[in-house]
């Protein structure tokens, strides 16, 4: 904004006076000069330039839509109008245009091949239904089928703890000597076992 100001030689109150009136015709006659470049933002302009842009840009104000929101529309036409056909674009468009986040699933098991499901929440849905079928319309795939489907996000708290553990691993092994004395055990358990179970009947069927 253009500032006046007076040497101080020429500091007085009718000159004070006379500075204050010129300040306020020159910020007149900026805002003046100004006024047709703010005509080309679809932020600020007048609301009739705002439907001869939005017709330009091939945008259509549906019914009951909140000029915020237009306008939003009309300034992001060129690049929605790019990213429109693809995934990651459609995700995209939703974030700019103040929808939010938004899942979007193709090819699913068991559906039409040209059915595509948009994951959204319950708020989402409510407070954005005509513009979520104005945007499936204008950016989605050509020959689709876009089905809204409401998801509700739950909190989930985990906790994280510590925790330790020590191993040991002993080791052992037989030597052939070893062998020996278990081999003579068992033929000991055995014998025992022969004369519990034999032996001991026969010699008492002899008494």
């Amino acid at each position: 904004m253009l500032k006046l100001s007076l040497p101080f030689w020429l500091d007085g109150p009718e000159l004070a006076k006379l500075k204050a009136a010129a300040q306020v015709w020159w910020e007149k006659v900026t805002d003046w000069l100004r006024w047709p470049l703010l005509q080309l933002d679809a932020e600020t302009c007048h609301l009739s330039v705002l439907d001869m842009l939005a017709w330009q840009r091939d945008i259509t104000r549906f019914r009951g839509e909140q000029e915020d929101l237009y306008r939003i529309r009309v300034k992001y036409a060129f690049i929605n109008a790019v990213d429109g056909g693809s995934t990651s674009g459609l995700k995209r468009i939703f974030e700019r245009l103040g929808v939010g986040y938004v899942e979007i699933k193709e090819r699913i098991a068991g559906r039409d091949w040209d059915v595509i499901e948009l994951h959204l929440t319950e708020s989402q849905l409510s407070k954005n239904p005509e513009l979520l079928r104005v945007l499936a319309q204008q950016y989605g795939r050509t020959c689709r089928r876009y089905e809204f489907v409401s998801i509700t996000p739950l909190s989930l708290h985990l906790q994280c703890l510590e925790f330790n553990d020590d191993q040991q691993t002993f080791g052992a092994s037989i030597l052939p000597q070893d062998l020996t004395d278990i081999d003579e055990l068992n033929r000991s358990v055995a014998r025992a076992y022969y004369f519990t179970h034999v032996e001991l009947a026969e010699f008492l069927g002899t008494l």
